[in-house]
Order: structure tokens, then sequence, then C-alpha cells
């Protein structure tokens, strides 16, 4: 009963919220408002009901089942699977992805890096193919499925953008060379262990150039050439199955089976089956690590995808939801043969290119390549294996975004320390723990930075008519000898109050009395940047004048109001603007300090009649009768 009262509350918090989002002149519609917020596909299943909608998702659907299908063939051999498992996974991920995402171009399934990731975890507790490997890969996409969806139900949508660009393309450049490097027996059909560290299989690659099989090579080659060519001359043709089919020919061409060329297995003509992933697995606590890894960038691939076909589509990309439809397929892609998938940005850009409208499109497409699994899948034993390495080799070439590193270098020597921290990890380290690195390396630099915040000293421009604030390190102009004004660029948080203390306990060395702080550059104060103000107000108080804040926001002000810092400061010494902030001040500064002062920093300086003539001033000064600057 408790549970239903529960559900019943947050379902209705939940429509009062969107009832408030709508104009008053929309009359508000449950299953048109509420429902596709938990459904998605409601909030375009009536699309289809337009023929040209239909056409074009069936025509976008047909191009992208063509890329994916030596695609999904590859990845499964990158992940150390039956080439079957690539083919479900880019059946049942897209489907559930399409249905419960947020995006209407984005496509899911079999990815290079994750594929990688795969291997590179279950590996380590079971050889690649067999029974016992594919059951701890279910495990393991079980769990990173369970871990988006967990993301998704706490709203963590958000916080994806804290893990950088950066990251991100110094773990895909890392991962696309340990996938040239991973294929190097494929292409040279050499004894090399694949098992081994990245300079080690070079060293083997080295150490076997004599024992080069070259009908393997010739048929890699050749096959990636013809890639490449189709690609640059004939863009419209999907190039690796058109260069798959020529290695094919070329395989068989010279011998095949005799000439030593090995043949990829037979795909089973069956559905997915349903197999649960095995909880009772003892190994499942070693791989939630791997899990999490595979989880987060999951996502951040996704999300990333969606959001750079959203600049052109015009379409809002919700993170919580993708995180949510992510998940999903990878929970119930586990259960029926396939491994972890994410979004593909070859096959998504694709997707929008040919003309879909809708999510519909990925799920002809899974339709298709379905179709093709149960006809044709006999006829995968006449594929060459070395034509499939040839081709993953070309794929993972192409993830290296040369244009991105080239802007990278140029930006900032941390982002370049980001981007060699994250690639060479990649390469000689666990994959996850080249994400973890990059990312708490991003958050390092990050917090740096919000932890130092720019803390300027200003003054009122003389040759200004209206004596405008300046800073003194940009133009040397005089200051009050009694009052110290300062302007806070950043947060007052609790990892920045160190700084800000430092340098302001050595402004309390000075002979002023009075402090000002321009604060219209702090965004947010928390618990620990209260009490310091508090404690910076007490101290200027008990030097004889006191603290003084202008243009505080009151954003900035939630911190200090429910905790009665206003009142502590003084509610009279917060001002909206420096003119108003200054007269209030200059009438509490002390007028025999004045009278000596050379300068005339404030236009109340000018217009005071209590005051001498400037010439008088400057003659006391040059007495030694004010030293004070």
């Amino acid at each position: 009963m408790h549970v239903k009262e529960f559900l019943r509350g947050q379902l209705h918090h939940i429509v009062e919220e969107v009832k408030a989002t709508l104009p008053d002149d929309i009359h508000f519609d449950f299953r048109k408002h509420v429902l596709p917020l938990f459904f998605p596909f409601l909030a375009w299943k009536d699309e289809l009901r337009d023929r040209e909608t239909l056409k074009a998702d069936l025509m976008a659907g047909l191009v992208g089942a063509i890329i994916v299908l030596p695609q999904g063939i590859a990845f499964a051999m990158i992940a150390g699977l039956p080439p079957v498992y690539g083919l479900y996974t880019a059946i049942v991920t897209p489907i559930v992805a399409a249905l419960f995402g947020s995006s209407r171009h984005l496509v899911s399934g079999p990815t290079t890096p994750i594929s990688l990731v795969v291997f590179a975890s279950v590996s380590q507790f079971a050889n690649p193919g067999s029974p016992e490997y594919i059951s701890k890969v279910l495990l393991l996409t079980f769990l990173a499925g369970v871990i988006q969806v967990s993301f998704a139900l706490a709203r963590l949508g958000r916080y994806i953008s804290f893990v950088s660009h950066t990251v991100v393309v110094g773990f895909t450049a890392g991962a696309a060379m340990l996938i040239v490097t991973n294929q190097l027996k494929g292409v040279l059909g050499t004894p090399i262990d694949n098992r081994a560290g990245f300079l080690s299989i070079w060293k083997q690659a080295i150490q076997y150039a004599d024992q080069v099989n070259w009908p393997i090579f010739a048929v890699a080659a050749y096959t990636l050439f013809a890639a490449v060519y189709v690609r640059k001359h004939f863009p419209r043709l999907p190039h690796l199955l058109v260069a798959l089919l020529f290695g094919t020919a070329l395989a068989w061409g010279i011998g095949g089976p005799d000439a030593g060329i090995p043949f990829v297995s037979e795909i089973p003509r069956a559905l997915p089956a349903f197999t649960p992933p095995n909880l009772t697995d003892g190994t499942y606590r070693g791989l939630l690590s791997s899990a999490f890894a595979i989880a987060l960038l999951g996502l951040i691939e996704a999300v990333a995808i969606g959001k750079a076909i959203a600049l052109k589509s015009g379409q809002q990309i919700v993170a919580n939801q993708e995180f949510f439809g992510q998940g999903l397929s990878n929970i119930v892609g586990s259960l029926f043969s396939c491994y972890a998938g994410s979004g593909s940005f070859t096959r998504s850009g694709v997707n929008y290119e040919a003309g879909a409208r809708t999510p519909m499109s990925a799920i002809f497409a899974a339709l298709m390549v379905l179709i093709v699994v149960l006809a044709l899948g006999p006829f995968a034993r006449y594929l060459p294996s070395p034509a499939l390495a040839g081709l993953i080799v070309l794929i993972g070439w192409g993830l290296i975004d040369f244009k991105h590193i080239r802007e990278i270098r140029k930006a900032s020597k941390q982002d370049n320390l980001i981007l060699g921290v994250t690639f060479f990890a990649t390469l000689f380290s666990e994959l996850e723990f080249a994400v973890y690195i990059g990312v708490l390396l991003s958050l390092y630099f990050f917090l740096k930075k919000t932890s130092q915040p720019n803390i300027a000293i200003m003054a009122p421009d003389p040759e200004h008519h209206r004596h405008q604030i300046v800073n003194v390190l940009r133009k040397n102009v005089p200051q009050c000898p009694q009052l110290k004004i300062i302007r806070i660029d950043g947060h007052l948080y609790f990892g920045a109050i160190d700084h800000v203390a430092a340098t302001l306990r050595e402004m309390r060395k000075g002979p002023e009395k009075y402090l000002l702080i321009l604060a219209n550059g702090i965004n947010y104060v928390d618990l620990d940047g209260a009490e310091w103000l508090a404690r910076e107000a007490a101290f200027w108080k008990k030097k004889g004048g006191g603290l003084y804040i202008v243009r505080l926001k009151i954003i900035a002000q939630d911190v200090m109001e429910s905790g009665g810092f206003m009142d502590q400061i003084g509610r009279e010494r917060f001002f909206t603007s420096k003119t108003d902030a200054i007269q209030a001040i200059y009438q509490k500064l002390d007028v025999e300090t004045c009278k000596k002062c050379p300068y005339r920093v404030f236009l109340e300086c000018a217009n005071d009649p209590r005051l001498p003539p400037l010439n008088a001033a400057k003659k006391a000064q040059e007495a030694g009768v004010y030293e004070a600057f």
C-alpha cells in the first residue's frame, strides 16, 4: 500500500510539473504529455501513418543494414566472440534503444571501442570464443546495463559533460592502435599471441616477419585497399561490403582453404536465443570495474553522437532518457545473446544523411539484419577471416580523430597532457583505468582552476569622468589609503576558500580599514564560503572599519540567507550598486586622513567641502606628514 501511494504521489508530481510548463492555451492531455516521458516511442508513433515518413525510414534502414552486416561480424571478432553475436547485437540492441532513447537518429549496436574493452576485460578470465567466455561477456553486458539504468534513475545525465571530449579522443585513438595491433596475426598469418601486451605483439610481429603467410596477407591487404578505393571514388556504395566481396573473390581465386586461408565459422540460422546471465558467476566482482567503464564509455559515446547529430537536425537530446534507453538495451540484449553496445557514429551519421525521420529506421535496419541471418547465415563460412581482419584495420584507423587531435594540440598544455596520458594509458594499462585516469585528470584541472578564483585589486580611474573602477594591474591608478576594493571572479566554495583567504591575509597588512568586494563575478557561495565571509567581516570590523559587498547575485545568497550569515555580516553592508556602496563607505572614512591624502580617488573626494585644496594635500605629503603610499 505504501508503494502504491508513493508511486501515485510521484506520478501526480510529474503531472503537475508538466502542466506548469505548458502554455495556458494548450489543453493538458495525459497520453500526449506524460506517457511519452516513460515510453518515448509514443511521441513519434503517429508520424508513421505518413507514407513518406515510413518510406524514408525504410530506405534509411536498408542502408543501415548493409553497413552493419560486415561491421557486426568484425566487431564480434574484436570482442573475441563468434560472428553471430555481433549480428545479434545489431538486431536486439538498436530496437530497444530506438524505442526508449531520446534521439531520432542515433543507431545503437556493436561498436569498436566497447568491443575492445569487452575483449580486454573478459579474456583474462576465460579463453575468447569459449562457452565460459561467452557467459561472462553476457554477464558483463547485464551489469553494464544495470549501471546505466541506475545512472538514468539517479538523473546523472547532466554530469556527463564532466567527461571532456579530449578524454574520448585520447581513449579512442589508443583503442584504435590496439585494434590495429590485435589484427596483426590475422593480417600476417604469423603465430602471434594476441593476449600479449601492445609492445610485445609488435615485437613478435617483427620476430616472425620471415614467416608471413603471403596468401593471407594478400587477401587482407587487397580487401583494405579495395575499401579505401571504393570509399574515395564511389562514396555512395557501401565500401566495407563491396571490399569484403572483392576480398572473398580473391581468397577463393588463389586457392581458399588449400592455400592455408582461414574462413569464418558458419552462422547458425536461428533467432537470438534467450540466455539469462549467470548471476551466480563468482567472477562478477572482478567484472564490476569493467562494467562501470563500459557503462560510462557507452553513455559518453551515445550522448556525444546524439548531440552531434542534433546540431544538424535541431532535435533536443535528453541525456537521462538516453541513459535509460542505452541501459535497457544492454539489459535486454544480455538476455538474448548480445554483448554490450552503444551508439555508433558511422551508422548514426549515415542514418541521418539517408533521410531517416524517426527511430523506426533503426528498427527497420535491425529487422533486415535478422532476415539476412535467417536466410543467409550458413553462407558466412565462405567469408575469409583475413578479409575481415583487413576491414577491422581500416575501421580501427578510421577511429583516430586527427582533426580534433590537431585542435587539442593547439588548444592548451592541459588538454595536451590529458590527451597524452589517456592515449598511453589505453595502450599500456587496463582499458577501464585509461578512462578513469582521463576523467580524473580532467576533473583535477577543472578543480584546480575553480579552486583559484581570480582576485583583482580595483580602484577608480581619475581620468574617467565618472571615475570608472579599473584593475590596477592593467592601469596604474592611485588607491584610497582607507578603502581596499577587490573583485572576485569564481565560486566561493570549500575548494577555493584557502586560496581566497591566503590572498586576503596579505591585504590585511595594509593601512586600509574598509574592504569592498565587487561580487558580481561570484555565482555560488557554499557554507564554507559564507562562514569565511562572516569571519572576514568580523576582522575588518575589529580593525575599525568593515566589510562591504556589492552586487552579490541572488542565486549566490541562498546559503547565506538560510544560514543567517546575511544578518551576521549586516544587511546594511550589502549593496546593489557600486555608487551607493562607495557613498555609504565614504561617510565613515576618517576625515583627517582624507585631508592629508595627495589624491582625490573618488568623486566624493573632489566635492567634499571639508577637504583642503589638492595642492595643500600634496605639500603635506612631500613634507612627510602623510606616508601611507
